[in-house]
């Protein structure tokens, strides 16, 4: 029962802490985190870091939509579904869940390679890192994950190691607060949680496609920020999947996630 608190915590904290960070973060993160703010195949993980990670999740790969895919995520049988979440000494663990738009995203990446064979790739918002990996198993030229919670990165090492895999690199920047980056293909799920980071994430993609013609993807199971909100009138629904029971019970009923091709018909001018 205890992790029905933390699940309700973390919703919560998906609509306003975290969204609070992503808005405020303008060119990287806290002084603490500086020296870990991007890691690359061959980076050593705190082996504290790491030996809490590996005795307080789960390895699975059951009740998702990507059996190919293994990860470490909070479970039923982990010692934390139980405690109080204020008892977890790091930040909120979202990376620890796998939401359902990443489910839909990592999905139909596994099934049609050819969206990211030979390009390059970012996973804005990567969690547990799941779409990042699909995509490396689909055989991208190059992968980014990105996400502001350091944790999160050393978790995507650990799933990356689970699945016979060379990390790829990960940055804990903020990168919605800069330059567009060059990418064949951005990925997002489960992003549009808040408002105000919803708006700021639209322009920021409106500006990648306007100076560099990238295609963007976004997962989302159908949350009231991401319908309500404007970007939906310029996006082409890709696929539609139905979530398996676990999924479902960990969401609240939520039944499905669909894929979303954003299309916008005008770009906005830099502001």
């Amino acid at each position: 029962m205890a992790f029905c608190g933390w699940k309700w915590l973390l919703l919560l904290g998906r609509q306003n802490t975290l969204a609070k960070v992503w808005r405020s973060r303008r060119g990287g993160p806290s002084v603490r985190w500086k020296r870990c703010c991007h890691w690359s195949a061959g980076k050593s993980l705190d082996p504290e870091v790491r030996a809490f990670l590996e005795e307080n999740t789960e390895v699975t790969n059951s009740g998702h939509l990507t059996p190919e895919i293994r990860l470490r995520l909070l479970t039923p049988r982990c010692r934390f579904w139980r405690e109080k979440p204020d008892l977890w000494p790091y930040g909120d663990p979202f990376w620890a869940i796998y939401w359902p738009g990443g489910q839909a995203l990592s999905r139909y990446i596994l099934d049609n390679p050819r969206v990211v064979k030979g390009r390059s790739v970012l996973d804005l918002g990567s969690g547990c890192g799941a779409t990042a990996i699909a995509a490396v198993m689909s055989g991208a030229s190059q992968v980014l994950a990105n996400d502001i919670d350091p944790i999160a990165g050393m978790a995507m090492i650990l799933n990356c190691e689970l699945n016979h895999l060379n990390p790829f690199p990960i940055t804990i920047k903020n990168i919605i607060n800069s330059e567009a980056g060059n990418w064949d293909l951005i990925v997002l799920g489960d992003m549009f949680y808040d408002e105000q980071l919803a708006d700021r994430l639209h322009r920021w993609l409106q500006k990648c496609i306007r100076i560099h013609q990238t295609q963007v993807l976004i997962g989302d199971p159908g949350r009231h920020q991401f319908l309500s909100h404007s970007i939906h009138s310029q996006l082409h629904k890709v696929i539609e999947y139905s979530l398996p029971e676990h999924t479902r019970q960990e969401n609240y009923g939520l039944t499905s996630s669909i894929v979303w091709s954003y299309q916008p018909s005008n770009t906005l001018e830099d502001s």
